[in-house]
Formats: structure tokens, C-alpha cells, sequence
């Protein structure tokens, strides 16, 4: 560092300063810096830094599973906004026994700085003693909770924007293939689907419900590929694709039969046979938002954020007008 200060004709703090990301640099000086840098192969070590600053640089992620779309989809997002920051990402995944406790020292031990703690996750970190994990915490999808921010899809609201789409195509009501138990995504657009249903005065049919994987949705279509059933909102893509493929073994024409609408827009789903109409979740700026809170934290003892991203309906293929 005193090498890079006296090249760019500078003092050591101002090159800490660059080095840390500071505003307090004019843009020239910094410039000068990092082309004083990039001349003498000047790189921080982050160990040392470490030591000095009592911050290693690195977020942890804890995640129930990472064999959903969802989470696939958010580590990416939150990999990429950390690395855009500065920090590195170290990812924990719950056992079987899904102990958030034990995912917790763990990040402890590396010296993590905080976590992001995704979806299924969350109902765990409720239930944890975390003072004694001693971590600066953001979750994603979780009730209210002072101890940590919050960073939250509007589940309920885009459930009810994509109920409305098909009441308003003229079914008399929308089924539901809802997702898991014990998932708060889950839980919150069943309410939107039903707030949508009552608030219309239609009726609100029993729930179906399946576990995120296409092969529950397949398995539920004996439930919902019956007469009778116009329209269905699927809590995610994957159990929508499902679904498709039912009807069409079954000769259930969608959308001439049956209207379908997903939740999620995964990459694949333009593709879907036929494309499917869906609720389009932002996953990078869930991702994005969700390190930023957990980053103001932890460097400026920002308060606990919550913060809600707003979703929208993508309708495609998949929905037309009832018979």
C-alpha cells in the first residue's frame, strides 16, 4: 500500500480509502490509485484486511435445498450482487434435520460478516437463538421479525393479479395447486388466490397440494383434470409444467379445456407446451436487494430493513376464455 501511495503521489489513506470503496475520493485521485494499482500488481489481502478491520469481506447463504428453481435461481442472483460489492459468498445447507442452529456456527467458524438465509429456511431461523449466532441477518420470505430484514416477493398480490386474469376471461372460479406446508412463498399465494376468489364472490375451491416438483404436479391431476375445472393457478412453473403434460396425456386441451397460469416465469417458461401464462418473480433484484440490506448492515449498522418487489403477469399461451 505505502508502494501504490507513492506512485500515485498520495497518502496510505487515501489509498485504504480507494481500496475500501470510499466516496470520500475525488474521481481523479482515485483514478490514480487504481492506475498506480494495476501498475505495481497491487491487490488487497483480504486476510489481512481481515485482521485489521475485524471484517473478513465474506456473506453466508443458508438454504434449505438447492435442487429448486427458486433457490438455483436466488444463490445466482446473490452471488452476483455479493461479488458486484465486494464479498465473498459462502453457501450452507440445511441436514435432514434442517438445524439452522448448526448452519449458523458453521458460517461462525469461516468468520462470515452476515447471511442471507432463503424461502423453506426461513421458518427455522424463527424458531433459533440468534444472539448466540452472533450474525447480522437478512431473510428472504419471512413474517414480520425485528431481529433481522427482510426482503419479501409480493406473493399475495401477484396471486391475485393472476386470479383476476382468469376470472376475468369469464371462469366461474380458479382451482389452486398449491405449494408446501410450512412455506411462507407457498402460504402467501394461497391467501392472494383466495383473497382474489372471495373478493370477487366466486367460489373458493379445496386446495391441491404439491411439493415444487413437476412430478407433483403431474400427480395432481387426477384432482384437477376433472369436469368442471376451467381454470388452475399453480404455485410455480415446475408444477405447472407438470400439469401440462397431464392434460395432454389425458387429451385435456389447454387452454381450450383447461386455462393454466404459473407463478415464477422460469427462464424455460416461453418454451412450455404451449407457452406458459405465468407470474414473473424478480429474482435478481430479490438477489440484489437482499445484499445490499444485509451489506448497509453490516457496515453502517443500518437498521433492519424490509422491503417488498413487486411481481407481474406475463400472459402467454396457456390462458383464453372460458367455453
Amino acid at each position: 500500500m505505502a508502494d501504490v501511495a507513492a506512485r500515485a503521489g498520495v497518502s496510505g489513506q487515501t489509498v485504504s480509502r480507494v481500496v475500501n470503496g470510499s466516496p470520500r475520493v475525488d474521481p481523479e485521485t482515485r483514478t490514480r490509485v487504481e492506475a498506480a494499482m494495476a501498475e505495481l500488481g497491487y491487490r488487497p489481502h483480504r486476510a489481512a484486511r481481515a485482521l485489521r478491520t475485524g471484517r473478513t469481506q465474506t456473506i453466508g447463504l443458508v438454504v434449505s435445498t438447492l435442487a429448486s428453481v427458486g433457490n438455483s435461481r436466488m444463490l445466482q442472483a446473490v452471488a452476483d450482487a455479493a461479488a458486484a460489492r465486494g464479498y465473498a459468498l459462502t453457501v450452507v445447507t440445511l441436514g435432514a434435520d434442517g438445524d439452522v442452529s448448526a448452519a449458523f456456527e458453521r458460517l461462525s467458524d469461516q468468520g462470515v460478516d452476515g447471511a442471507i438465509v432463503l424461502n423453506e429456511a426461513t421458518e427455522r431461523v424463527r424458531e433459533a437463538d440468534l444472539r448466540a449466532a452472533g450474525l447480522t441477518l437478512v431473510v428472504v420470505d419471512s413474517p414480520r421479525d425485528d431481529r433481522f430484514g427482510i426482503i419479501e416477493t409480493d406473493h399475495a398480490g401477484g396471486a391475485r393479479g393472476a386470479v383476476n386474469h382468469l376470472l376475468e376471461l369469464g371462469h366461474e372460479t380458479v382451482h389452486h395447486l398449491a405449494g408446501p406446508a410450512g412455506s411462507f412463498a407457498a402460504a402467501e399465494r394461497e391467501r392472494g388466490w383466495r383473497d382474489g376468489l372471495e373478493a370477487a364472490g366466486a367460489t373458493v375451491p379445496a386446495v391441491v397440494r404439491g411439493d415444487w416438483t413437476s412430478a407433483s404436479g403431474f400427480a395432481a391431476a387426477s384432482a384437477l383434470l376433472i369436469d368442471g375445472v376451467t381454470a388452475v393457478f399453480a404455485a410455480n412453473d415446475q408444477m405447472a409444467l407438470g400439469l401440462l403434460r397431464a392434460s395432454a396425456e389425458a387429451r385435456r386441451a389447454v387452454p381450450g379445456d383447461v386455462s393454466v397460469v404459473g407463478f415464477d416465469d422460469v427462464a424455460d417458461a416461453a418454451d412450455y407446451r404451449p407457452p406458459l401464462t405465468t407470474v414473473h418473480q424478480d429474482f435478481d433484484a430479490l438477489g440484489a436487494r437482499a445484499v445490499a440490506a444485509l451489506v448497509d448492515g453490516i457496515e453502517a449498522g443500518a437498521p433492519a430493513a424490509f422491503e417488498t418487489v413487486p411481481t407481474r403477469l406475463v400472459v402467454r399461451a396457456s390462458t383464453a376464455p372460458a367455453r
